[in-house]
């Protein structure tokens, strides 16, 4: 009888933190210990403790940063892996590193083959949504990230030599101090759901948008409708009939569903690296064009609707009003007036820092691209135009004509950054570049700013490597 291989997690453990141990990581801190207003504060806080919060907190930290991250989710529930997201496994193949860092024993796979064996891994098609959020967790004790659960940032206020958060904890409300922060806030980081305007003044008990926290089981015996043919489109509508709607229809603007994803076309380390340095007529035209041609929605998640009888996928037809009749919604569309019990958006996302309260000190002031280009006529593209121009460091630039002290000390970490960085900011591929470049980019700044108690710290450096009794003079 063949004895079953041993599968050690802690054996995985062990070799991480040698590998941590001979590349000396994480560094020293070595950024000079700050008060302001009689209270020490942090070299860096981040906003946001799901993956892009993980990758730049670890990033930083190796490069010798005291760092703290605060997310409004109870532990372990950071991300929407295991709250909003309703996909049954990840879109991206399962051999990527995603926020491992360069660290082969960080890496999901690795973590997967520790616990399930090689052979398992051969077996395993795409990763579960919820073991991914296992991952997660696990990534963030192996690497001892400090996260703050339950703690909302409600305000931020930049001064000239910090940033100030208030915050609501479980403790009661705080005020933080850093010099630096970090927005790791996610797709919806500088928004919120895009709700259509068709929708404004339909009842809220009628309708829900894919990115809210609901239980699908009150959809059972109603008449469904789902806005979308993306991911969260099929996500959703999966969900809905899995919960035992009546029935779903899908209502989808396009006379057919987008069947190849371009962005996955551009991805290579040249496109990591080199985005970012194109001029912006360049940035714009493969952003656009990415964004014209959408995303298609993974096969996998479109077979989950389609192997229900009572689903119906309802091409072109985009829906031009929504009344409430008797009880019910009247969605009209260019083909029929569907009636239905109960719509679910899956509309995206917009950029609306104005629509949130956390920002309404810098919203006004942040230089965004519709300030800094023009696109040429038939390139328009309102999610483009109301990205954040962010600098080298994803930090937050001025509009011009405006000078808000420590504006720039904000840095911008997250999906909204794509214009500017490409997609290093939230996507499983590129997370771990993006968050070394923030990472260096922010180290980088922390130097300048405080130069001259470095170079005063060099001077007092008094550790001899020659002590005199060397030699013997002639």
């Amino acid at each position: 009888m063949t004895t079953p291989p041993a599968f050690d997690l802690q054996a995985l453990e062990e070799r991480l933190a040698q590998d941590l141990a001979w590349l000396e990581l994480p560094a020293k801190p070595w950024v000079p210990p700050a008060e302001f207003n009689g209270r020490p504060a942090l070299d860096v806080a981040i906003v946001g403790g799901g993956m892009a919060g993980l990758a730049a907190a670890v990033a930083l930290k190796n490069l010798g940063i005291r760092v703290c991250n605060f997310d409004q989710s109870p532990e372990g529930y950071e991300g929407p892996w295991a709250t909003t997201a309703r996909m049954e496994t990840l879109r991206s193949p399962k051999q990527l590193t995603g926020p491992a860092m360069g660290l082969p024993a960080l890496t999901f796979h690795a973590w997967f083959e520790a616990q399930f064996g090689r052979q398992a891994w051969e077996e395993l098609d795409k990763i579960p949504r919820l073991q991914w959020m296992d991952y997660l967790r696990w990534y963030r004790r192996v690497m001892n990230v400090d996260i703050r659960n339950q703690h909302r940032v409600n305000q931020i206020l930049p001064h000239a030599d910090y940033v100030e958060l208030r915050i609501d904890a479980p403790a009661g409300p705080q005020t933080v101090y850093a010099r630096r922060l970090v927005l790791a806030t996610g797709r919806a980081g500088l928004g919120g759901a895009y709700i259509p305007a068709f929708m404004r003044d339909v009842p809220r008990h009628y309708w829900a948008h894919s990115s809210d926290e609901m239980d699908y089981g009150r959809l059972r015996g109603l008449r469904v409708g789902v806005v979308g043919a993306g991911a969260s489109a099929m996500d959703s509508a999966a969900t809905a009939l899995e919960h035992g709607a009546a029935s779903v229809d899908l209502l989808i603007r396009r006379a057919d569903i987008p069947r190849i994803n371009k962005g996955k076309g551009a991805g290579s380390p040249g496109f990591t690296h080199g985005y970012v340095a194109l001029p912006d007529d360049w940035k714009w035209r493969i952003r656009h064009y990415i964004n014209e041609q959408q995303v298609p929605p993974p096969r996998g998640s479109t077979l989950r609707v389609s192997r229900h009888d009572n689903a119906r996928f309802n091409l072109d037809s985009p829906v031009l009003s929504v009344q409430e009749a008797d009880g019910h919604l009247q969605v009209r569309t260019p083909r029929k007036t569907f009636e239905l019990d109960f719509l679910i958006l899956s509309t995206g996302f917009m950029i609306d820092l104005s629509g949130r309260p956390e920002y309404a000190a810098i919203a006004p002031h942040i230089r965004v691209w519709g300030d800094r280009y023009q696109p040429a006529a038939g390139q328009e593209d309102a999610e483009l135009t109301s990205s954040p121009d962010v600098g080298p460091a994803f930090e937050f630039q001025p509009k011009p004509g405006h000078d808000l002290p420590g504006l720039s000390r904000v840095h911008c970490f997250c999906y909204p950054a794509t214009l500017v960085h490409g997609q290093v900011s939230g996507d499983i591929p590129a997370i771990s570049d993006g968050a070394e470049r923030l990472a260096r980019g922010i180290v980088g700044l922390l130097y300048q700013e405080n130069i001259e108690q470095q170079y005063e710290a060099m001077q007092a450096f008094s550790e001899p490597e020659v002590f005199g009794d060397e030699w013997q003079a002639a």
